[in-house]
């Protein structure tokens, strides 16, 4: 029998509470040793930078700009732009530690015809490629610049899949015919600066007024930004990490200074690395020189003695990530799905500064990204434009006007991190098994930036076909008859009761619910979904009829008394974790952040039926059968 996919387990959710709890004490002794301390990173222009990244983040690929065809950024740039300008980039109100927060990210999903992408307790339903003519088939769902805008990022899936696969051992940056010679610029750039303390505040440090602005967004917003859980994404603006490697940090504890890398262990001496390096980065570090770690030597020796390494992540040494071997996801690259986001810094309102490291302001916190396949890579597309007519915007690397990725190696507080700056038009890669190892954060440039981030979402039990074949299970349990139309069960097993009941549940509350508080947003720009959402209702209806032939079932006297409690225990299970999930979703619907939403993108209390909708018949009330079954089985 499947895996229940909605009920709700008391004690796995007491012992994922004791998890946290636990976590939540090892960062706060982290932190406390830390004092006031910050963990060092590189950026292109540090020493050492070059070795960080091939022996700690060597399933990081940089794709510049440059090399990338021409006609490709033209497309892809244009259907961002018409996406937004249509409307479809929207925040999401998720779902985190029982309470809905608004990511401060807009975003949309496209795909794989009837696939989906859950993140933070919430269902996206993707807007279709459109990868083959519409018309031809005779599915048109939408109006043709979004078909064309579509279609235009299925192309860049499609240069995705066929580069990631083509990618050798070793590769860390693809870039243009310019780039040695603009490398040999940045290496006489390295001589002058001779790694000063002012170069490193440039590249991130923190000064007093940055530590004063950040103790103050601690103590007044650190709720707020204490939001992004082990399931977090690229969207939560700023919010930290809570359930993998994160270390939190409050006001409490100090305000932290930079410990700036120019001040560690880094020995000298440096030769160019041709075709890894970019034609930003510095000497690489070579040799039998220091290993990298060797630049976390200042931190306090006790650190070690509180080193976390998770059940779940693979970590050697003092937590610095080795190559992996041959990931998982070893057939041809398919990215099923893009996540598509857009941020304004200029909109978006007390960005956090990135607190462990000084590397800037975050617009989103450092996190995994989840429901993947396993080791199975990501790819991204950065576009930075500074208004709705596309007018790229390039900052210059070594200052903070660009955007930047931020990388760290996950439950290490030894290992430094590592940033990225990222032109516009910048494609990166996180192969292997860094994305499962490692924690990623954007830091915010000056611009608006848009985000394309390919995937392979684990969609075992997220597509249109799946949940069609489950429905398929259930009532296929359900005899109607021709000419009455009434309906009988065809078996009455314990078995099957309780197989039925999981496939409503999960019908109800991780398709319906889901698509009516927030999927049906998208259907004024694509009606892709709005047929088979309206089948999957029509089933779940059955569902209900079932569920009362079953309680008729229990309830007959002359039923066998041990198999009779058995339907009866496994109704009432059914009935409760409905009933209480009902509550939630309702509760959802008329909170006060769903009331500030225009109509349109309104959560709406759906599926109607009994006393959701007034103006149906009410076949029953379910807290009254719940009562009836706790009743009946008080009596046996």
């Amino acid at each position: 029998m499947k895996a229940r996919q909605c009920k709700h387990n008391s004690r796995n959710m007491k012992r994922s509470g004791d998890s946290e709890g636990e976590k939540r004490r090892k960062r706060r002794r982290l932190l406390q040793e830390l004092g006031d301390q910050k963990i060092p990173f590189l950026g292109p222009s540090d020493r050492g930078f070059q070795q960080l990244w091939d022996s700690s983040y060597s399933g990081m690929v940089l794709r510049r700009s440059c090399s990338l065809p021409v006609e490709l950024h033209s497309r892809v740039q244009m259907a961002l732009l018409t996406l937004r300008k249509k409307g479809c980039l929207l925040r999401d109100l998720v779902r985190i530690r029982d309470r809905d927060v608004f990511t401060a990210v807009s975003r949309t999903l496209l795909g794989e015809p009837g696939h989906t992408y859950r993140y933070l307790d919430t269902r996206l339903f993707a807007i279709p490629w459109h990868s083959e003519d519409a018309e031809v088939k005779g599915h048109i769902c939408c109006d043709p610049d979004l078909r064309a805008a579509c279609k235009a990022l299925w192309e860049l899936n499609t240069f995705f899949c066929s580069d990631v696969s083509q990618l050798k051992e070793g590769d860390r940056l693809t870039q243009c015919v310019k780039g040695e010679t603009e490398a040999k610029h940045s290496e006489e750039a390295e001589t002058e600066s001779k790694h000063s303390e002012d170069s490193k505040n440039s590249e991130g440090g923190d000064s007093d007024s940055k530590q004063s602005e950040e103790g103050d967004t601690e103590s007044k917003h650190s709720e707020e930004w204490d939001i992004e859980s082990k399931h977090s994404d690229e969207g939560c603006s700023g919010s930290k990490q809570e359930g993998e490697g994160e270390f939190k940090h409050s006001s409490e504890e100090g305000e932290p200074s930079q410990v700036k890398p120019s001040e560690a262990n880094v020995a000298a001496g440096s030769e160019h690395s041709e075709g890894k390096c970019p034609d930003w980065a510095a000497k690489a570090v070579t040799g039998t020189e220091t290993e990298p770690v060797a630049l976390g030597a200042q931190l306090k020796h006790s650190l070690s003695d509180y080193h976390i390494q998770d059940k779940d992540e693979h970590t050697s040494g003092q937590g610095c990530s080795q190559p992996s071997p041959p990931q998982e996801c070893t057939s041809p690259v398919k990215f099923n799905v893009t996540l598509l986001n857009y941020m304004d810094p200029a909109a978006m309102s007390q960005l956090k500064e990135e607190p462990y490291y000084g590397m800037g302001k975050m617009t989103v916190g450092w996190h995994h990204d989840e429901n993947l396949i396993t080791h199975s890579p990501v790819a991204v597309y950065s576009y930075s434009c500074n208004d709705d007519k596309g007018e790229s915007s390039e900052g210059g690397s070594g200052d903070k006007s660009c955007w930047r990725i931020g990388l760290k190696v996950a439950w290490d507080i030894h290992t430094p991190g590592l940033m990225l700056p990222l032109e516009s038009g910048d494609c990166y890669y996180m192969r292997d098994d860094l994305n499962s190892t490692h924690q990623h954060c954007v830091l915010a440039g000056d611009s608006a930036r848009f985000s394309s981030t390919h995937r392979v979402a684990e969609c075992s039990s997220g597509t249109l076909t799946y949940i069609q074949s489950r429905c398929q299970e259930a009532l296929s349990n359900l005899h109607t008859d021709p000419e009455t139309g009434s309906h009988s069960l065809l078996a009455l097993l314990p078995t099957s009761l309780q197989n039925c009941e999981e496939i409503h549940n999960e019908v109800e509350f991780e398709w319906l619910r889901q698509y009516w508080f927030q999927g049906q947003r998208y259907t004024r720009f694509c009606s892709w979904w709005t047929r088979p959402m309206e089948q999957l209702e029509k089933d779940w209806r059955l569902m209900e009829t079932m569920t009362m032939l079953f309680l008729a079932t229990v309830e007959e006297e002359d039923q066998a008394g041990e198999g009779r409690r058995e339907m009866a225990e496994i109704l009432l299970s059914a009935l409760t974790d409905r009933h209480q999930q009902r509550q939630t979703w309702r509760d959802r619907c008329h909170s006060s952040l769903a009331q500030t939403l225009p109509p349109e993108e309104a959560p709406v209390d759906r599926p109607f039926w009994g006393v959701d909708d007034p103006s149906m018949p009410l076949p029953f009330d379910l807290a009254d059968i719940i009562n009836r079954v706790e009743s009946l089985l008080w009596r046996m």
